[in-house]
């Protein structure tokens, strides 16, 4: 057998540049026992908590592979739930920043999180228009709720109730029971797609932001409520807030009798808020008191309004009564009070409007407790910013208190260029031109440019070279990170810039159909003493069509010059005779380079291939179908004919150009790939993407292994495509408004199997301990019996108590799943372990809902099986006995807590009104002082 080439692997090695993905939401989290300073926001597929007052990033909750798509702080704010685009939800520990719960239901992107005000539900909806609620204590998926037409927006829980508003882009708000788990209500009085929701005025109204200025104000009344019969008449002529219609008895029986799905509420439009914007809402909410109500639309306004609160509304009323009996007085007019009424502005009434820098993607407010108002804004362009709005002055102006700018750009990094020594990579945008430290991933420089295409760092790394849209050439001083000197390059834009092989120039290619031939020169300012570094235009060569791309060959003899006509022309550098064309390429050659010894040439197109072709005839060795979209970067590796691209599909890869085999794609980005660099050595590679971030390569010691790559590929596709299959049905459930939380996927199958295997084990050993017994029995005399080697690994256990810890250690997200995939032969052996493991009281909460699970799926096989009778009959038993041993302990332990908190409040009271009283006797001490002090001062 031929030795196999090993190549050696790179691997992730950070992520930089980014300080917010425009994807997801912002939220204040509390950190280190404060509220309002730290701010959690979505980073590609992690999330970053950013300390707002310094600037910087304390802590990192690492995802696996798919973008955050949003976040929800829990109410005790200890833990932050996180939705991804695949479905998956995530539960992070802020103190610790670990996951330690993860939910897999959905199917598309989740769209919406909501905690219960106890933290012990969550709530989501997704684009694949489904609503899953979640139980966080037990780690473990409730039910999943069916009904929107299209993706669902927002969803909130009611704390009075146990009900559920959720929205969608099916222009419905739907309300649902969670004690019957059904829709019992619909509004339908929006036209368009409802984008966001919030619940105001102690949960009393509900208000809805569409693709229209209006937000529809709703009045909620709790049905129950009104129909009590010992609540006073004038209570019930309230039937929601001031403003509502007054209804009499008559007229809400008649309601109800016309419509019998009014069961719980009934909801009523009280009226419309027109924002100022003029387009759809993106984000609405509230801060968590409730006192404000913030929006905005697809531009850079926030618009703040502030609710009024029962008492603050009654006052206001009681003023305008006073008003209105005056004037009533005056004008001899009788009983004014019953025309009197809020208007719905005047509850509802707009504070300021906050501008911010770019266009907002998401906000959150907090109210802190010396009555600021803190709004943090994410920013599309890679920015957040914190403002405080003053409450007690009398106009309220929001004051911007701190800006997170320093880690990313602002746009898209067009160009990318490492040093000579691998230590500073630089990076430029439409703005900026930044140069980091690889090893620290600080930003040391940030320096203002045009819009960057192309860069290069001048021999010496002292300086860099910017070539940009407009045509020009722009040289920095890295030491003090100022611009040297402008250049007019090109008449377009400078698409293309190379160092020559003797370091003593370079060549740009650009849009004027133009490559010019650039020397360095040190140059006399009249400013200073000391000469500088200057650019000097040496010699032209005149093309037909626009330059795309220029590379020199190693030994500066050949010049490859990329056009718009989708060949790539070789000219000799000397005499800038044309020497071959290389064509072929259906679409432009967007990107090229030439391999470290000259004799290759790979090109990168927009057709999606790349070529590989020999520079001594301009053969074309190899075609290769590279990436799902354009090829947008090229660079061979250091000293080898291995080669990097970079695509639109969001995809670095590594080929091998004379094998002609893609060895690894290194994946990572969620957007276009626009550009990536290699350092001199070889060992690092960072890229550059739409999704803002800038990610780091770094080549490990570890062999890769191309057969092995290939069959982990294969491995993981099959998986992909088993957690793609058909959900299993459970027997008897028709396709309803309800079905169970969970999915399938490749986790709930392999749980099976490791229960299946445990089973079959435990079957194998039981028949093996059959036969000992039996030999034994025959020969009169105790055998010694062979022990399982996994049994043994386990400390010598029993195989029933191996096939309970195999049972313990499924996820409780995955149990239901898990056993639904579990085939009906394993199903009596595993009610017979039940029973023997409830009877010695193990684990008795598990096991009876995996015991509950299995009788609902399998009622109809179980109840067939004679033999399963008696095992029926002692489950009911056991269960019984241990669950009500298990209930009376819970119920003991509460009333021994609630004594221990009674105890711990009445002791709390004393000491209160202890040192309330010490306090008094200071006070008093202090003005008898005062007084002696002044009767002495009186009398001198």
């Amino acid at each position: 057998m031929g030795l196999t080439r090993q190549y050696l692997r790179y691997e992730p090695a950070a992520l930089f540049g980014l300080v917010a993905s425009a994807k997801g939401s912002a939220a204040f989290v509390a950190l280190r026992g404060e509220r309002g300073r730290y701010v959690a926001v979505p980073g590609c597929e992690h999330v970053f908590v950013w300390d707002t007052r310094k600037a910087e990033k304390v802590l990192i909750l690492k995802g696996l592979k798919q973008e955050v798509s949003c976040l929800c702080p829990s109410p005790d704010g200890l833990h932050l739930a996180v939705g991804y685009e695949d479905g998956s939800i995530r539960v992070f520990s802020l103190l610790s920043g670990e996951a330690n719960i993860t939910f897999n239901g959905h199917r598309a992107a989740v769209t919406a999180l909501q905690y219960d005000h106890l933290g012990g539900r969550l709530v989501s909806g997704s684009k694949d228009t489904e609503v899953i609620v979640w139980d966080v204590i037990n780690e473990s998926g409730l039910y999943r709720l069916r009904g929107h037409k299209d993706a669902v927006t927002q969803v909130l829980f009611l704390k009075e109730k146990n009900l559920l508003v959720t929205s969608g882009k099916d222009t419905l708000v739907k309300w649902w029971d969670l004690d019957t788990q059904h829709c019992f209500k619909t509004l339908v009085g929006h036209r368009t797609e409802v984008w966001g929701m919030a619940l105001l005025s102690k949960e009393k109204r509900l208000i809805t932001g569409s693709a229209d200025s209006e937000l529809r104000v709703w009045d909620i009344t709790y049905i129950q409520e009104v129909k009590d019969p010992d609540e006073p008449e004038s209570k019930k002529s309230k039937g929601s807030l001031l403003g509502a219609e007054e209804n009499t008895e008559e007229d809400e029986t008649l309601e109800l009798d016309e419509h019998p799905e009014e069961r719980i509420i009934k909801c009523s439009k009280a009226g419309s808020i027109v924002r100022e914007g003029r387009d759809r809402v993106v984000t609405l909410a509230t801060d968590r008191m409730g006192k404000f109500l913030a929006c905005h639309g697809t531009d850079a306004v926030l618009e703040v309004f502030s609710v009024l609160s029962e008492e603050e509304v009654q006052k206001k009323l009681e003023k305008k009564i006073k008003k209105a009996k005056k004037k009533a007085k005056q004008n001899s007019e009788e009983d004014p009070e019953r025309s009197v009424q809020l208007s719905l502005q005047e509850e509802i009434q707009r504070v300021t409007n906050v501008k911010a820098s770019s266009k907002i993607k998401s906000f959150d407010l907090i109210l802190s407790p010396k009555g600021e108002l803190k709004m943090v804004l994410l920013l599309q362009n890679n920015v957040i910013e914190l403002y405080n709005l003053d409450l007690s002055a009398q106009v309220p102006q929001a004051v911007r208190a701190s800006r997170i700018t320093i880690g990313g750009h602002r746009s898209d990094v067009r160009t990318l260029a490492f040093s000579s020594d691998n230590i500073a990579i630089l990076s430029a945008a439409a703005e900026s031109v930044k140069i980091w430290n690889r090893s620290t991933l600080q930003c040391i420089r940030t320096m203002d440019c045009e819009y960057a295409l192309c860069s290069l760092f001048v021999p010496g790394d002292r300086q860099v070279i910017v070539g940009t849209k407009t045509g020009k050439l722009q040289l920095y001083d890295l030491a003090s990170g100022s611009l040297i000197e402008t250049l007019n390059a090109h008449d377009g834009a400078v698409w293309s810039i190379a160092l020559s092989p003797d370091q003593r120039g370079f060549v740009t290619g650009g849009a004027d159909k133009c490559v010019k031939f650039w020397e360095f020169e040190l140059v006399k300012d009249e400013s200073s003493v000391q000469k500088r570094l200057s650019m000097k235009h040496v010699r032209v060569l005149q093309l037909d069509e626009d330059v795309l791309c220029v590379r020199y060959s190693p030994n500066q003899k050949l010049l490859a010059v990329s056009l718009l006509d989708c060949t790539v022309k070789i000219f000799y550098v000397d005499t800038l005779k044309f020497f071959l064309s290389l064509y072929g390429h259906k679409l432009p050659v967007l990107c090229m380079d030439i391999c470290y010894d000259g004799t290759l040439i790979a090109t990168g197109s927009a057709d999606r291939n790349v070529k590989i072709w020999g520079l001594d005839f301009g053969d074309c060795h190899r075609s290769l179908f590279a990436h799902d979209d354009s090829v947008m970067y090229l660079q061979f590796v250091p000293k080898s004919h291995l080669f990097f691209t970079a695509g639109k599909d969001s995809k670095v890869k590594q080929w091998d150009a004379d094998k002609f085999e893609h060895i690894q794609t290194l994946e990572g980005h969620h957007q276009e790939v626009w550009c990536l660099a290699l350092s001199p050595n070889g060992d690092y590679v960072v890229s550059a993407s739409h999704d803002k971030s800038l990610r780091l390569w770094e080549r490990t010691r570890e062999p890769l292994i191309l057969e092995e790559e290939r069959e982990m590929q294969r491995e993981a596709e099959y998986e992909e495509s088993v957690a793609k299959e058909d959900q299993p049905v459970v027997p008897g459930e028709t396709q309803g408004e309800t079905g169970l939380a969970g999915k399938k996927t490749i986790e709930t199958i392999k749980a099976a199997e490791r229960i299946m295997e445990a089973i079959e084990l435990y079957r194998e050993e039981m028949a093996k301990l059959k036969e000992h017994n039996a030999i034994c029995k025959a020969a009169g005399k105790e055998v010694p019996f062979p022990v399982n080697p996994i049994l043994r690994a386990y400390g010598n256990i029993t195989p029933s108590v191996y096939v309970l810890e195999v049972f313990k250690k499924v996820k409780s997200s995955e149990l239901e799943e898990s056993l639904l995939v579990l085939p009906f032969s394993y199903v009596p052996d595993l009610l017979k372990l039940f029973n023997e493991y409830i009877h010695l009281g193990s684990d008795v909460e598990l096991l009876c809902r995996a015991l509950l699970f299995l009788l609902k799926i399998h009622f109809g096989q179980i109840t067939g099986n004679h033999m399963l009778v008696t095992v029926i009959e002692e489950l009911k038993k056991t269960t019984i006995s241990r669950v009500s041993e298990a209930r009376d302990v819970l119920g003991f332990n509460m009333a021994g807590l609630q004594f221990l908190k009674r105890e711990i409040e009445a002791k709390d009271e004393v000491t209160f009104f202890a040192d309330a009283t010490e306090r008094f006797e200071e006070k008093k001490r202090k003005r008898k002082k005062k007084e002696k002090e002044k009767m002495v001062l009186a009398v001198l």
